[in-house]
């Protein structure tokens, strides 16, 4: 699209490095503030949470170890404290686990305040300490943070695997060994004296004649050994269950002097995971033929005329699915800038094989750069696209989410890792090494803010259609084209105003140094009534949109407020991604093209058939009378009765406000608003779901405007725990088990 010519930039305004969208003036240093960073990735995730947010863990902390009242409001502003100072530390780039963080910051408190050891504060903290639920490493947002945040999810769900096929092989280990000892006790070794002195032992061996005591029993035991074949199948399928190589040693699998390794299965590639997996496959196939012999074996099914063909030609395609899934996942770890482009291919041919294999693509770079030559060592802006291209595949898992919607995705997550098939991860890390000065969590954010890169996810196991496997709801402002937030500001003569802002791929564009000359500050003696905020002009036609001129709200350092002109580069690139954004709708059954088309056809079609009902009705119609003759005056009505006196408004109101308040119901979601301190935490989840009223205090909007997850998700990120989810609307939404549970916190 075109637009009428740019108005240059004035010395007065010369071009700023620094140049911000505005709505990025709200935002100061994120160290500052509680919000989902720093995360804990928890060690003892099995049957719960596998990360979560610091600021959770502390307020769990708080609520044990505290109790309401002024009386422990001391402690809960040290360890607050000690929360601040924890967070600074990570932000600094500091590692470690929680239980390390917190005895490092404590003393570090202690020695700041001048506190000794084992005193009010010592003491206060520690007490605090004893009460905090979970350990593990502690992760900011960063270019590490969706590896660490990936490879820690995959590990969870690689040990509860682990013990899943612990439990099924250490069974029939200890059952067929039982079998094979059974046998052995009716064995001519097992009753020689040499053995039976052995079993007996030496104290009382004086007194036992072994010899003469083994020609008792040799009388007396039976005879009916196992056959030969089955001893020897039963030993084999030991051997194999015991020396398998797929999990870590077990307590029927001890890894003996000389055995190999467990497989490794975090790769570095696709085509690495691919090779190992074509390279193991005859390792699992006889796994799988040992597994089957076993289960037969011991609950003494087999059949060696029925199952020894079988088993004899069994081979890899025929694998079940739950035989597959008892085995580990492959992880694939590859990263944008890092990993040539070839990768792709190879990432696709991984996800369209239907193996249990995970990729993590990490982008750090959405824009790429402004040359149309694309890089050999990146993807590029195509991977905002890679997860959207591998639901074509219509069988694999994918999910695509910036770092800062990490926490808020986490139950997606561990469903794609838990998923049979393929599942693909894109992640973008908002550590764009050309965007200076912002942080990567706001800046990630703002990448999905801005439909550069939109949160779903795709599971094929959630249900036969594409309602049930699509789910876009994580995404602000859900069905419109760009979020809008109001910005405040004051003018050069100290005036406040007030306006709406629309947050585009442009404002994103913005960010990057790259892209600085192409959102240029515009003079305020320049500005003209064809000036158009690019939101808008956007959705003009191509001859509207030649005569007026797009601009975007920006900031420099200082935080001075300027109209930025928007270059043709960098406002067709924004049409590209709002399509792609509006395709992801569709799919979404968001502004469907189709459904559209057909509502307006029956709208038609109803129009039609009310028209011609109604014309009928008028043809219809008898031919009205001549009106009668008027009626003589009647006699003097009799006085009306007195109007019923009403209270008057005072009195009414005092009776109101004596009745008492009547308590929101139970079933629907409520927030208390008057406690609202605007944190835009609930609003950014779903504006269509809540809303603010005119003291910008939110409330429940629409209670049928989103999810039963998106009121959890927004309970729980609620930083002064004023929303209440109610209960499920909808009682065919997936997860809700586990999503009331999580509410009943907040009832």
């Amino acid at each position: 699209m075109q637009h009428a010519k740019i108005p240059a930039a004035t010395p007065e305004h010369a071009p700023v490095a620094a140049l911000r969208p505005a709505l990025f003036a709200r935002y100061g240093a994120l160290e500052d503030l509680r919000y989902d960073y720093p995360l804990v990735l928890l060690e003892d995730a099995r049957g719960g949470a596998v990360f979560r947010p610091l600021m959770r863990l502390i307020d769990e902390t708080l609520s044990a170890a505290t109790a309401p009242g002024p009386e422990s409001e001391a402690q809960r502003q040290q360890v607050l404290r000690l929360e601040a100072s924890m967070r600074r530390r990570v932000a600094a780039g500091e590692s470690g686990r929680l239980s390390d963080l917190w005895r490092t910051s404590a003393a570090a408190l202690l020695a700041a305040h001048g506190e000794a050891p084992f005193g009010p504060m010592d003491t206060n903290l520690d007490r605090a300490r004893e009460r905090l639920r979970g350990d593990g490493a502690v992760v900011g947002c960063d270019a590490a943070t969706p590896k660490a945040v990936l490879t820690h999810v995959w590990r969870a769900v690689h040990a509860d695997k682990a013990l899943t096929f612990r439990k099924k092989v250490d069974g029939l280990i200890l059952r067929l060994s039982d079998i094979l000892k059974a046998d052995f006790m009716k064995s001519d070794e097992a009753h020689g004296p040499e053995a039976l002195k052995a079993a007996i032992g030496h104290a009382e061996s004086a007194a036992i004649d072994f010899g003469a005591l083994s020609d008792i029993l040799a009388r007396a035991r039976p005879v009916d050994r196992l056959p030969e074949d089955r001893v020897q199948r039963i030993g084999w399928a030991l051997s194999v269950l015991s020396g398998q190589r797929f999990y870590g040693p077990v307590r029927g699998s001890e890894l003996l002097p000389g055995q190999p390794e467990p497989h490794r299965y975090v790769f570095e590639s696709c085509a690495e995971a691919l090779d190992a997996y074509r390279r193991r496959l005859p390792e699992v196939v006889e796994f799988v033929r040992a597994l089957t012999t076993a289960e037969l074996e011991a609950d003494g099914k087999y059949r060696p005329a029925q199952h020894d063909p079988v088993l004899a030609a069994f081979d890899e395609s025929d694998l079940t699915t739950d035989q597959i899934t008892l085995l580990p996942a492959a992880l694939v770890l590859l990263r944008d800038g890092d990993d040539d482009t070839s990768e792709t291919v190879r990432a696709f041919e991984a996800l369209a094989s239907s193996l249990p294999i995970k990729v993590l693509i990490q982008t750090d770079d959405i824009l790429g750069a402004t040359s149309p030559e694309p890089s050999r060592q990146a993807f590029g802006g195509g991977s905002a696209r890679l997860a959207a291209m591998a639901m074509g595949t219509n069988t694999a898992f994918a999910l695509q989410a910036s770092s800062a919607h990490l926490y808020r995705m986490r139950d997606a997550l561990v469903r794609g890792m838990r998923y049979d098939g393929p599942a693909l991860f894109c992640i973008y890390s908002g550590a764009t090494p050309t965007v200076e000065g912002v942080a990567p969590y706001l800046l990630a954010a703002a990448a999905t803010e801005s439909r550069a890169f939109p949160t779903f996810c795709y599971d094929p196991s959630a249900g036969p259609d594409w309602a049930r496997r699509f789910d876009l709801s994580t995404n602000p402002a859900l069905e419109a084209d760009w979020p809008t937030y109001p910005l405040d500001y004051e003018d050069g003569d100290g005036q406040r105003h007030s306006t709406q802002t629309a947050f585009s791929y442009i404002d994103f564009a913005m960010c990057d140094a790259r892209y600085a000359r192409y959102c240029q500050p515009i003079a305020k003696s320049d500005w003209s009534d064809k000036m158009l905020p690019a939101a808008d002009w956007l959705k003009l036609s191509p001859a509207e949109a030649a005569a007026r001129v797009p601009y975007v709200l920006g900031i420099d350092a200082d935080n001075r407020l300027a109209r930025c002109s928007v270059a043709e580069k960098v406002a067709e690139a924004a049409t590209r991604f709002l399509d792609a954004w509006r395709r992801l709708q569709e799919r979404a059954g968001i502004r469907n093209s189709h459904a559209e088309r057909l509502l307006a056809a029956e709208r038609v079609k109803f129009e039609a058939r009310l028209a011609e009902a109604v014309a009928k009705a008028t043809a219809a119609a008898p031919v009205a009378a001549p009106a009668p003759a008027p009626a003589p005056a009647a006699a003097a009505a009799p006085p009306a009765p007195a109007a019923p006196v009403t209270a008057a408004p005072a009195a009414a109101k005092a009776a109101e406000a004596e009745a008492p308040a009547a308590a929101p119901p139970s079933d629907l979601p409520w927030i208390e608003t008057a406690r609202c301190t605007t944190c835009n935490e609930c609003t950014q989840i779903n504006a269509a779901l809540f809303a603010y009223n005119d003291n910008m205090q939110a409330y429940v909007l629409n209670p049928d405007g989103g999810s039963f997850r998106q009121l959890v998700e927004a309970a729980e990120s609620c930083q002064v725990s004023i929303i209440h989810p109610g209960k499920p609307r909808n009682p065919d939404e997936p997860d809700l088990p586990a999503l009331i549970e999580r509410a009943a916190a907040f009832a």
